[in-house]
């Protein structure tokens, strides 16, 4: 391992453009950045949250548009952004793993795409969706004699304003689900208590595994507020994931004592595998202050690694198309902050998941490109071509550090380093 270092933003949900294999998961003509930006240039009820046009200058600056252009096909229609000048490597990934979830998104990029089939829970004749021996093992194991809400599927917005005042009257918690392969437990922080809602999902990924039910997450949903209408989530969630299938990315740099800093739910996704240090943070503004903050000061061969959450769950998945804008311009704004911190041995990332297109229809993920828009001092900007899995971000970091290559991906450094006097070799373990 060198001296060199890594930051990943990741910009969770923000695909560019519909994926080939769209039509198996429903989602061809799915587009969240170019539909987000259609729809700003609209006089539309959504856009009484905001003025006019979405401006990302220092995004166009990085290649998004021209990278979204490149996943298209076609450019977006009204929009223009000055793109001279562009700074940085750029270009799209493919997705090869079988699911368009977080999870799935997350450790194909780091080297483990997910190659087998989760198991969703699937909607029945009731309301219900999930197997009566988990349910009663479920009630046993917690002792919540008092019983549960069994919402199906469902909107956690929706369900917690529908079912928070019997919640807090007979403190059975609401579980739910969506079309991922996850199980949600919601319930309220006060009356019902978050380590108590922790112990109790922390019960149901134990007893998942144990029925070998492949089911990605659990997440805690914690929420407050006092009559229904007025409950809000809070942002003391936490994911109990499944481990990834393979070695990760992180895995490998910490092998090589390298430290590897998640921010935000990182750890959550990965299940804690080849984390060194957690750093807790929510909210799109806090999540930014802190990668700046902990980016600064990071050691010599570390990965900092941030999911910005908010994009997916506060605007995408609530088909909030203006907030989701306003998101993205504040982002964008904060941009510049990096060049106060970065080295010369440094690689800054802006990438994403999956999408989640505000526009469509439904509240779920849509399968989608990402953006890979990569810059240092060392780097040569340029565009880097369709990457034909989300595993070549994790591989050109792995080269970027020379550490052990991933069993997945092509790196995409080749000749974009500024300086030719640099080498880099690749050692074959």
């Amino acid at each position: 391992m060198n001296n060199n270092r890594v930051l990943i933003l990741l910009i969770d949900s923000l695909g560019i453009g519909y994926a080939k294999d769209a039509d198996k998961f429903g989602d061809v003509g799915a587009d969240t950045f170019a539909h987000i930006v259609d729809r700003c240039g609209k006089k539309t009820a959504d856009n009484d949250k905001r003025n006019g046009i979405l401006k990302l200058p220092n995004l166009a600056k990085k290649g998004l548009y021209q990278a979204a252009l490149a996943s298209r096909g076609k450019s977006i229609t009204d929009y223009s952004p000055k793109t001279t000048g562009i700074d940085a490597a750029y270009g799209y990934a493919i997705e090869q793993s079988k699911g368009k979830d977080t999870p799935s998104g997350h450790w194909e990029i780091t080297g483990s795409p997910v190659l087998f089939d989760w198991h969703y829970f699937t909607p029945k004749d009731t309301n219900s969706c999930f197997p009566g021996d988990f349910i009663n093992a479920f009630i046993e194991k917690t002792g919540l004699t008092q019983g549960l809400f069994d919402a199906g599927h469902a909107s956690g917005t929706e369900v917690i304003n529908r079912l928070g005042d019997e919640h807090r009257q007979t403190l059975k918690p609401i579980i739910y689900t969506s079309a991922d392969s996850v199980l949600q437990i919601a319930a309220h922080e006060e009356s019902f208590g978050l380590e108590r809602l922790y112990e109790i999902c922390k019960v149901a990924r134990t007893l998942l595994d144990d029925m070998k039910l492949n089911i990605g997450r659990v997440i805690a949903r914690p929420f407050i507020g006092n009559k229904n209408g007025n409950y809000t989530r809070t942002g003391n969630r936490h994911d109990y994931s499944v481990s990834p299938p393979t070695k990760t990315l992180l895995d490998h740099i910490k092998e090589e004592n390298g430290e590897v800093i998640s921010i935000g739910k990182i750890a959550d996704i990965y299940a804690n595998q080849g984390i060194t240090k957690q750093v807790k943070a929510t909210g799109i503004a806090e999540l930014f202050e802190t990668s700046l903050n902990e980016f600064s000061k990071a050691p010599a061969g570390s990965l900092v690694f941030t999911n910005f959450v908010d994009f997916d769950s506060e605007y995408g998945h609530r088909r909030d198309t203006a907030g989701y804008a306003n998101a993205l311009e504040y982002f964008d704004n904060r941009l510049p902050e990096l060049d106060h911190i970065i080295k010369d041995n440094d690689m800054i990332i802006i990438t994403a998941d999956h999408g989640c297109d505000p526009t469509w229809q439904g509240s779920d993920h849509t399968r989608e490109h990402i953006p890979f828009l990569y810059w240092g001092k060392q780097i040569k900007p340029g565009y880097i071509g369709a990457r034909k899995t989300f595993a070549d971000i994790g591989q050109t970091i792995a080269d970027f550090l020379e550490i052990k290559p991933l069993k997945y991906g092509e790196s995409s450094l080749n000749e974009r380093f500024e300086n030719d006097k640099i080498t880099r070799e690749k050692t074959n373990v």
